[in-house]
Formats: C-alpha cells, structure tokens, sequence
C-alpha cells in the first residue's frame, strides 16, 4: 500500500494514466498557442488576431455542450482503458489534421482541427476521472487527484510556454516544428495509454441515447441526487469560473498594472499554476489519505483573503513599462504580488482537489462518468459565463483588472457562503478538520474498512466530549452520531450538533418519548443507507477502562441488521477534556495538549448472532493496553 501520492508515480496502474493525461494537456496547449504563434508569424492584422482570440475559445468548447452527454454514455459503457487509447488515437487523426493546417498555413483548417480537438477533449473528460475510483483505493483518491490536478497545471503552463515560443526560436521553420511537435506528443501520449492497464466499465450494459437534449438533461439531473455531490459539482464549476477571469486579465494586468510584456504574463500564470499544483499535492497530507472536505471553506476563503490582498497590492497603473521578469522582481511591492498569486493557486488547490474526490467517492460507481459528463456540461457554462462577465466588467462598467479581482473575491467568499449554508457538511468537516489537528496527533489505521457506500454502525468506545469530532474527522463519509439528549441540548453547541444531525437519545426510564423518536430516526438513517455512530458504554469513561455495552446496541440490530464497524479511540484517556483530572485541573492549560491520539477500526461484521458483550470484547481488543 502506498504511504502517499508519489509512490503512486511508481505503480504501473495510476503513471501510464498520469502521463497520458499529461501529454494530452500539454499537447493542447502547445497547439493552441503555436496557432497564435502563426498569426504573428503571418503577420496578420489585428482584427484578425481578436477575430481568432474570440472564435478559438468558442470552438473549444462548444463540443463540451454538443457532445458530453454522449461521451459520459460511451465512458460508461465502454472499459475505460479502451477508451482512453480510443481518445489518444483520435488525438494522432486530428494532430495529422493541424500539422496540415500548419504546413500550408491555412486557419481553417487548424480552427477545424481545434473544434475536433475539443470534441476529443470532451470524449476522454468523463473517463480521465472516473477511471481514478476503478484503479485507487478510497484513501489514495486525494493523493491521486491531487496528482493529477497538479499534473495538469503544470503540463498545460508548460504547453503555452513551449508552444508560444516554437515561431520565435525556429522563425521560417515554425510551420513545420510545430507540425511536427503535435503529432509527436500525440503519438507518445498514445504510446504510454497502451500500458493502462484494464479498468472494467462502470455500466456495460448502458443502451446509449444519442439525442443529446434529453440526455444531456438527464445527466444534469444525475448530479443532483445527492446534496453533497451536487454542491461540489457547483463547487468544482466555481473553480473553473475563478480560474477563467483570473487567467483571462492577467495579460491585461501583467502589462497595465505590472507594467509588463508576455513574459511577465507568462510568469504570472506560472506563479498561478504552481501554486495550484502545491496546494493539490498538500492535499493528501492535509487530509491524512481521507476525502477531507473540510479543506474546501478552507481553501474557499484562502482564495478571498489573497484576491483582496491582490488589489490592494497594486490598484493603480503601471509607472513603468516594458518590464521583463528580472526587472519586476526587483521593483517594489513586487514579492507582495507574487506571494498573492501563489498563495491564490494553492488555496484553489485545497478547494478543489477534495471535491473531486468527493464526487468520485459518493457517485454510484455505475454513474460516475455520466455524473462527470454532467459536471463539465456544468464547467462549460461557468467558463462561458466568466467570459462574458469579464467583457462586461471592463467595457461596460468601465471596471479595472485590479476592481475586477476584488469583485471576484467578493463573489467568491458569497458562493462559498451559500454552497455551506446549504450543505453543512462542508463547514462541520471543516470545524473538526481544525479542532482535531490543533488540540491533538492524530493517527487513523483501518478506516478504510468501513463500507464506501450503503449503512452501517460505528460502535466505539467513549472517552471525552471531543469523541465524535475525532471520529468525524477519521472516516471521510458523514456519520450520524446518538448523544445524550441532555448534552444535545447545551446552548450554542446545540447548533452544532442539529447542524451534524445529531440524534438526541435518553434511558427509557428518564424519557420514554426521546428513546422512542432516537430508535425511529436510527431506524431511518440506517434505511437510508447512512452511517450511525453509537458509544454503547451510554456514558464517559470514569477511569480510562471501557464500561459494559448496554443492550440498546441489540436492540438497534434486531430491527436494523446492517454491517457493525468496531472501532476504538486510543490515547484519550491522556488527552485533553478525559475525566482523569478533577474539573479545576482541566480547567488549566494541559501539559496534554497535543496527545497523540490513535482511531483504529476493524473490518465489518456481520450484524447476526453479535451481542452487546461480544462488541465490548471487539472493541476492547482493539483498543488494547493504551488507554
């Protein structure tokens, strides 16, 4: 098992895969820009420039609205590692087409090829993520997206720089390099597809719709079965929508405000991507190989705090002009901007990195590739919409690149308001992501055993207040937990807990009508197919050992015989908040802050013939000797 993302690099089932999406992303972009490069090359006028600058993009991504439904059919249907060489092979056809367009210098042809080029982008979008479920195990899947998030800013920065500067350092030869490069990096992206090795389709069965309209509809509708899925896929939309305006003025700010040339944009975008790629890579160090969501308030108002430092780092224009990279480096305020537009990448990493791995964990497996389909129908419509709001902005409202970052920061701490308003998950993964990893070191060992989808009940020792948060932020699935109705019902954290929906519960003799509503709402949150977290003890530890089991546990599997997860919180009794110290000894800062704390958790069992004492004797073992 791999310890993180990078030893993924040396599995022969994700690195043909990471190369092939590599080379693809590369490859596009060296192509779009060799077309720019042609243009300056041809010498044509600057309407023409503007022309193909508005029409380029637009032929991209029409096929994204004409073809995705189609193409997250196909990406069900078909095992995807034929696909994928499909799509690679496909790239060499069209590749043939633009070295054509190159070699005689025809822009028709190589606006044709850029339409065909995005058809094939939108053929091999539904497989490049849905693939990662089939090939990754559940807690690789951020360390794998992060990867591939990373490989793909990199490799499409790279691609524009390597392609803008094909007709620059060959001259008179450009045509022919350039139609040489595509078809190359076409060839070796095809190549390297071949060594994927097999991933089964996700619905071989699928009879396809080729209406696109309904279809197209229909998938729509796909991603918003569930709330989660659904908020991230706005979420991940929100992304692209961020990204379009930033990238889109920063040619514009490079040299109004920066006082720049196209190297000073290219370096900006640069800071841009790289940011981007380290943030998606921390992700699975900040997450500790779960699906951590709460990185994405965390990564949402990161990028609000750097876009606001952004403008205020530079509002007015440019004093100078013709500045190279050396010369704005050295120029003051300089690190502040530079430091913004990194810090902006990395935070739009943590943002939406677990958000893919979101989609991908909680989608149904034989869905997945429609649901992508539909998320980038979705992604589309933002890129276009960013687009058109930018126009707007500046030549309508008469704004300036550096109001129309603040405006995007603004719009952006207001969509990641509503998007956790709406789905509170987000935020409550968020508290416990920072609550836990600030008060203690936390190790978690077998959680991955607990069921992807479908119910099950989480039984675990109990040892302090702060139980349920660690346990939250342990297993990457949300989990309803049964608490004492008493404590539910503490002022402030009282919203906290209806928030988590938490399920108040009381001793049959203390309030017969709470333990009857509790034992209704378990019962439908197991049918549901939700996780259920109970403390059977039914109170803290008084003296670090595990108390007997009651027999509620029994009676909940009598009516409910799902899966039962043992799991056992190690180190607790140490820790902060435990009752080992009188309450004034609490009340102190503790020489324990920062415990090391262990969540382990065994496979399921089956719910028959298991007994309250049986699941003591479980957990206690494995929790063992350390209290």
């Amino acid at each position: 098992m791999a310890h993180n993302q990078f030893a993924l690099l040396t599995q022969r089932r994700f690195l043909p895969f990471f190369l092939t999406q590599a080379f693809g992303a590369f490859n596009d972009n060296v192509y779009r820009q060799a077309i720019i490069g042609l243009l300056f090359y041809l010498g044509v006028s600057d309407e023409q420039r503007t022309l193909y600058t508005n029409l380029a993009p637009a032929l991209f991504i029409l096929p994204y609205f004409l073809f995705s439904a189609t193409a997250g059919q196909i990406a069900e249907k078909l095992e995807k590692h034929k696909l994928i060489r499909i799509t690679t092979t496909m790239e060499i056809a069209i590749m043939s087409l633009a070295a054509v367009g190159f070699l005689t210098q025809n822009m028709s042809i190589l606006l044709v090829a850029l339409f065909c080029t995005g058809l094939q982008s939108t053929l091999f979008g539904p497989v490049k993520y849905s693939i990662l479920p089939s090939v990754l195990k559940p807690e690789e899947l951020t360390g794998g997206n992060g990867l591939v998030e990373m490989g793909t800013s990199i490799s499409i920065l790279a691609g524009m720089i390597f392609g803008g500067l094909i007709f620059t350092l060959a001259g008179s030869h450009g045509p022919i390099l350039a139609a040489v490069a595509i078809i190359a990096l076409a060839v070796t992206g095809n190549i390297v597809s071949r060594l994927i090795p097999r991933a089964d389709a996700g619905e071989p069965d699928l009879k396809i719709n080729w209406n696109p309209i309904p279809e197209s509809l229909k998938i729509l509708r796909m991603t918003r079965r569930q709330p989660a899925v659904r908020n991230s896929i706005l979420g991940v939309s929100w992304f692209w929508f961020v990204g379009t305006v930033l990238t889109s003025q920063l040619p514009g700010y490079a040299e109004d405000n920066l006082g720049g040339g196209p190297t000073l944009y290219i370096f900006a975008l640069a800071l841009f991507s790289i940011g981007t790629g380290v943030g998606s890579m921390l992700c699975e160090k900040l997450s500790a190989r779960t699906v951590e969501i709460g990185l994405v308030p965390l990564g949402a108002f990161g990028m609000t705090a750097f876009m606001v430092d952004l403008y205020f780092a530079h509002p007015g224009l440019a004093t100078a002009k013709g500045l190279d990279v050396s010369g704005f480096v050295h120029s003051q305020g300089a690190w502040r901007i530079m430091l913004d537009l990194v810090g902006i990448g990395v935070f739009a990493g943590f943002f939406v990195v677990p958000l893919f791995a979101l989609i991908q964990n909680r989608s149904p497996k034989n869905e997945l590739s429609r649901v992508i389909a539909g998320m980038n129908i979705q992604n589309a419509a933002f890129i276009v919409l960013a687009a058109v709001l930018g126009v707007v902005a500046q030549r309508f409202l008469h704004w300036t690149i550096p109001q129309v970052f603040l405006a995007l920061a603004i719009a952006n701490a207001l969509v990641a308001i509503y998007i956790f308003t709406i789905v509170p998950e987000f935020l409550m993964r968020f508290l416990s992501w920072v609550l836990v990893r600030a008060l203690y070191r936390l190790k978690v060992e077998g959680t991955q055993r607990i069921p992807d989808e479908g119910a099950a009940l989480i039984v675990c020792n109990h040892v302090s207040y702060m139980d349920p948060l660690i346990l939250s932020a342990s297993v990457s699935r949300p989990m309803r937990f049964v608490m004492y109705y008493k404590i539910f019902k503490i002022p402030v954290m009282n919203w906290i807990f209806r928030t988590a929906k938490t399920i108040p519960i009381a001793g049959a003799k203390e309030d017969p009508e709470v333990l009857r509503r509790a034992m209704e709402e378990i019962e439908a949150a197991l049918a549901d197919g939700q996780l259920v977290g109970i403390f059977p003890e039914g109170a803290l530890t008084k003296d670090g050992e595990i108390a007997a089991f009651k027999a509620g546990v029994e009676r909940i599997l009598e009516k409910n015989p799902v899966p039962v997860v043992p799991m056992a919180l190690r180190g607790m009794w140490s820790s902060m908040w435990s009752k080992r110290d009188s309450r004034l000894r609490r009340m102190r800062v503790p020489r324990r802050f920062r415990a090391a704390v262990d969540v382990v958790a065994d496979p399921p069992r089956d719910p028959h013939g298991l007994t309250a004492q049986s699941l003591e004797e479980q957990v206690r073992a494995l929790r063992g000797d350390r209290a």
